[in-house]
C-alpha cells in the first residue's frame, strides 16, 4: 500500500518538529560540551529519527485506516449483496478499482438508492440470519400490520410480534426447511396487526448466499392479498348462500313435486273432470276422467293441443252441437266469472254439466288460463227422475198416480181460465168384476189385471189426453183443450179396448168390464172439486144402468143425475 501524499499542514508539522529537535540537539551539545561538528551531527541524527518517526507513524494510522475502510466497505457489500433489489453497479468508465473513500462514497450512494427503493416497496421484504432472527425488513411493514421497522427489529421474537398463532408453527417449520433443504417455499398465512387485526400475506421463503456460496440466512418476500382474501370470502359466502338457496330450492322442489304427486292423485281419483287451459288456448293439463267422459283412450294425450281441436273432437258425441259451441263461446266471452252450470246431452244418452272459470294471475297480471269442472250427471238424472216417478207414479202400472192428477187438473184448469173458449175433459172410471178375480184367483192375479188394463188403455190413449190410475181398480183420463163430442168418442173407446181385454188364470179365462163416467168443464164444473164430483157422479150413473157404459155428466144448472149413453 502507498503511503499518502503528504498535505501542506502535514509537511510544516514535520519541519517544525525537525528544527525543534536540532535546536534541542545543539543545546544538549553545549551543556555536554561538545564540538560544534558533533552538536551539528547530532542535531542532523534527531531530525533524521524525527522525520522517520514520523513517516511510521502517519504510514501506520494510513494503514490502520485502510482496514477499517475496507471493513466498512465490505459489510456495506454484503448488506448491499444481500439486498431484494440486484446491484446498481460501479461508476461508469472506472477502469480501476476505486480507492476505500470512493467505494465508501459509492456504496453510500448506492444504500441511498436502496432505502428509496426500499421505502417504495409495496409488499413485504425482509432479511433473517441463519438462526432466524430478524435483520433487515422494508417500512412497508408499518403500512401493513402498524408495526414500524425498528420495533420489528428490537422484538425478542418477530414471529411472535407479526405472525398469527395459528400460522406461527407453520411458518417458522417452513423456514427451518428452506434453511436445510434450500429452494423456495410458498404459502399463505395472517399477520398480527398492532390493532389486534389481522391481515392475509402471500409468502415466499428462500436461501440468501454471498459470492462465495455461503449460507447467509433467508429473505422474505411477502405480499398482501387481504383484499383477494375478503372477495374469496365473499366469494365462499355467495357460493355457499347460493349452495344453501340450491337446497332450499332442491327440497321446495321436492316437497313441491310430491305435492304435485299427491294433487295429480286426488284428481285422478275424483270422479270430476278436470281440464285447465292457458291463456294461448292450449291443453295444459287434464286428469283421467276427462279422458273417460270424453272418449279418450288412455294412449291419447292432448296436451299442448289447442281448445278448437278438443271441441271438433268431442263434437260427434254431443247431440246438439251447435248449442255446445254456443255455450263455449259465451262463456270464453263472459271474462273471469264463474260460468253458471251448463248441462249438455251426449248421443249415447248421458248428461254432462260443466262449470268453467278464469285462474287468476298475481296481482295487476292477467289470467294464467281458464278451468273446466266436468261432471256426468247421468245417474243424478236418473235417480231424480226415480224419485220423481215414484212421487208421481203408481208403482204397479207406472201411470201417473193421484198426486199427478191434481197439478195436472189445477194447471189446465188455470190454462183454460186465461183462454175463455177452453174446455177441458176427463173421463173417470172403475172396474167392474174386478173384485171377483182377485177373490177367486188372489191378489197377483188382480194385479196383472191392473197392469195389463193400463197396458191397453195406454195404447188407444192419444199423446195430448194423460192417463192416471187414483188407486184401487179407480182410473181417469184427462183431455187438455178438447170439446163434448172428442170426449164423448174416448169414453166409448175405453169402454171398448177395457170389455175387450181377455186374462187367463189357473187356465181359465175371465175378463172385466168398466163403467165410466164424463164431465167438462166449465159446463159440467168450475173448478178442480166441482168437476171431479160431476165425473164421479155420471160414473155412478153408469153402474147403476147396467155398467160396461159410459154416461155424461148433466150441465151445473140442472139437477139429478146424469142420464146413461
Amino acid at each position: 500500500m502507498k503511503p499518502p501524499l503528504w498535505s501542506f499542514w502535514t509537511t510544516l508539522y514535520v519541519g517544525f518538529g525537525a528544527f525543534a529537535i536540532i535546536v534541542l540537539a545543539m543545546l544538549a551539545g553545549s551543556w555536554l560540551d561538545l564540538s560544534w561538528q558533533a552538536a551539528g551531527l547530532c542535531a542532523l541524527a534527531g531530525g533524521a529519527a524525527a522525520t522517520l518517526w514520523v513517516r511510521n507513524h502517519l504510514w501506520t494510522q494510513a494503514r490502520f485506516r485502510s482496514r477499517e475502510e475496507e471493513r466498512l466497505l465490505a459489510k456495506v457489500e454484503s448488506l448491499y449483496n444481500a439486498g431484494a433489489i440486484g446491484r446498481i453497479g460501479v461508476l461508469e468508465g472506472a477502469d480501476e478499482r476505486p480507492c476505500p473513500l470512493r467505494q465508501i462514497e459509492e456504496a453510500a450512494r448506492r444504500m441511498a438508492l436502496l432505502r428509496q427503493v426500499a421505502e417504495g416497496i409495496y409488499g413485504i421484504e425482509a432479511l433473517f440470519d441463519v438462526q432466524l432472527r430478524l435483520s433487515w425488513i422494508t417500512p412497508s411493514i408499518e403500512r401493513i400490520a402498524g408495526h414500524t421497522p425498528a420495533e420489528c427489529l428490537a422484538a425478542d421474537d418477530a414471529a411472535v410480534l407479526l405472525v398469527h398463532e395459528s400460522d406461527r408453527r407453520y411458518c417458522m417449520q417452513t423456514a427451518r426447511q428452506v434453511l436445510e433443504r434450500g429452494g423456495e417455499e410458498h404459502f399463505e398465512m395472517r399477520l398480527l396487526r398492532r390493532d389486534g387485526g389481522f391481515g392475509w400475506v402471500a409468502c415466499r421463503w428462500r436461501r440468501i448466499l454471498d459470492d462465495s456460496g455461503a449460507l447467509v440466512g433467508l429473505r422474505m418476500s411477502a405480499e398482501d392479498i387481504q383484499a383477494r382474501k375478503e372477495a374469496e370470502y365473499r366469494q365462499l359466502e355467495t357460493v355457499a348462500e347460493l349452495r344453501r338457496a340450491q337446497a332450499l330450492r332442491e327440497h321446495y322442489l321436492a316437497r313441491s313435486n310430491d305435492e304435485r304427486k299427491r294433487l295429480l292423485a286426488l284428481l285422478n281419483l275424483i270422479r270430476l273432470g278436470i281440464l285447465f287451459i292457458d291463456r294461448d288456448h292450449r291443453v295444459l293439463y287434464f286428469n283421467r276422467t276427462v279422458q273417460e267422459m270424453w272418449g279418450y283412450s288412455p294412449d291419447d294425450n292432448p296436451i299442448g293441443a289447442r281448445d278448437v281441436v278438443l271441441q271438433n273432437t268431442v263434437l260427434p258425441l254431443v247431440e246438439a252441437p251447435d248449442e255446445f259451441i254456443a255455450h263455449i263461446n259465451a262463456v270464453l266471452g263472459s271474462g273471469g266469472a264463474v260460468s253458471e252450470p251448463h248441462e249438455t246431452r251426449l248421443r249415447d244418452g248421458r248428461i254432462i254439466t260443466d262449470v268453467s272459470a278464469v285462474v287468476e294471475g298475481g296481482e295487476g297480471q292477467r289470467g294464467i288460463g281458464r278451468v273446466w269442472i266436468y261432471e256426468d250427471v247421468t245417474e243424478q238424472r236418473r235417480t231424480a227422475e226415480k224419485l220423481v216417478a215414484l212421487a208421481e207414479r203408481d208403482p204397479l202400472t207406472n201411470l201417473y198416480n193421484r198426486r199427478r192428477f191434481h197439478e195436472e187438473l189445477e194447471r189446465y184448469l188455470a190454462e183454460a181460465r186465461r183462454h175463455e173458449e177452453v174446455q177441458i175433459g176427463l173421463v173417470s172410471f172403475d172396474l167392474d168384476g174386478f173384485k171377483p178375480v182377485n177373490d177367486r184367483f188372489g191378489h197377483q192375479a188382480g194385479d196383472a189385471v191392473l197392469v195389463g188394463l193400463a197396458d191397453g188403455i195406454g195404447r188407444i190413449i192419444r199423446r195430448n189426453e194423460m192417463f192416471f190410475r187414483l188407486g184401487g181398480d179407480e182410473f181417469c183420463v184427462l183431455l187438455p183443450d178438447t170439446n163434448e163430442r172428442e170426449l164423448a168418442e174416448l169414453a166409448g173407446r175405453l169402454v171398448e179396448s177395457v170389455a175387450a181385454l181377455r186374462f187367463t188364470f189357473e187356465g181359465q179365462d175371465t175378463g172385466v168390464t168398466a163403467s165410466a163416467g164424463v164431465a167438462l168443464y166449465p159446463e159440467h164444473g168450475g173448478d178442480a172439486e166441482t168437476l171431479i164430483a160431476a165425473a164421479d157422479e155420471a160414473m155412478y150413473c153408469s153402474k147403476s144402468s147396467g155398467r160396461n157404459r159410459w154416461s155424461m155428466a148433466r150441465p151445473r144448472r140442472e139437477a139429478g143425475n146424469a142420464s146413461p149413453s
